[in-house]
């Protein structure tokens, strides 16, 4: 199943039948419904599913977003955070969320889990990287005071997660609804990288899936955290779906497939047909770009 992403057009539309339109005038069957979707455009959204005019693939948490708030903001509120209203804001929202999915008939919420409370450093290093200064001991330095950093400082923002996650885990299996965790770019955001496979371990939910970011992990390899392909090759057992986008290096993503540095023939072969792959392009992507984008993905990794 392809799809492609409303954060690609939903800024330029006031109504959302005319929105999905756009999209299933560009070929597609699905689409994902962003974390950018506006209140307003419910009811356009909901004619034209009752019409049969498109399908949703997936949802973004958190969709719709809340009464009042008109830009995307995925991370508005965090179930990591330390202040108890906030939790209980994002678990309120995220409630909400799995109900519109269900309503839709979405298989899949993709989610952002949260963050380690700390200084960030991933905008300084990918300065760094884009003055070549990749190999310096600078640089090097600046990497072993993150890792010591975020790995004294995760244990309570884990736990919070994990709180979080048992909450919203029986509502999601009750509805046959998976959650998908996604792969963050930011290096302070959770889970980090090796802390994946934990996760599933401590919470062994069929509700709970990996949910693979070619973008941001391409930024994380440049970065020199992982190796794209290999940690995609680790998450295969848990894999759902894909948010499917090319990087310019070092950082630039959100480019059209083939515009890029992301070696895709390499991940093609833990793509399956029965995967969730959502094009999540760039706002100012012309359609032009966004074409080729899906046409260099569809020649690599099949039509399915």
């Amino acid at each position: 199943m392809y799809s492609l992403s409303t954060c690609w057009n939903s800024h330029r539309h006031t109504d959302g039948r005319e929105m999905l339109r756009e999209i299933r005038d560009l070929g597609f069957e699905y689409a994902e419904l962003s974390h950018g979707t506006r209140i307003s455009l419910l009811p356009g959204i909901m004619d034209a599913y009752d019409a049969g005019e498109m399908k949703f693939s997936s949802l973004h948490n958190f969709c719709p977003l809340p009464m009042g708030v008109n830009f995307s903001a995925p991370n508005l509120y965090k179930f990591t955070a330390e202040s108890d209203r906030e939790r209980e804001l994002a678990l309120r929202y995220t409630f909400k969320t799995i109900e519109f999915a269900a309503r839709v008939k979405a298989p899949v919420l993709v989610l952002h889990l949260g963050s380690i409370e700390m200084r960030e450093y991933t905008d300084k290093l990918l300065e760094m990287l884009e003055r070549d200064e990749g190999e310096s001991p600078k640089y090097e330095n600046l990497c072993d005071e993150l890792i010591e950093k975020r790995e004294r400082r995760k244990v309570k923002a884990i736990a919070r997660l994990y709180d979080s996650l048992r909450q919203i885990l029986p509502e999601a299996e009750q509805r046959g609804l998976k959650l998908g965790c996604e792969n963050r770019e930011a290096l302070e955001e959770l889970p980090l990288e090796p802390d994946f496979p934990a996760l599933f371990r401590d919470l062994p939910s069929p509700a709970l899936a990996y949910w693979h970011d070619t973008g941001h992990a391409q930024i994380k390899d440049n970065l020199g955290f992982i190796e794209h392909a290999a940690h995609l090759e680790s998450m295969r057992d848990k894999l759902f779906g894909f948010h499917i986008h090319d990087v310019q290096f070092p950082g630039r993503d959100h480019c059209a497939p083939g515009s890029g540095m992301i070696d895709f023939a390499a991940l093609k072969p833990f793509v399956k047909p029965e995967h969730v792959k959502v094009f999540e392009f760039n706002p100012h992507m012309t359609v032009a770009d966004l074409k080729a984008g899906v046409a260099h993905i569809k020649k690599l990794w099949g039509e399915d």
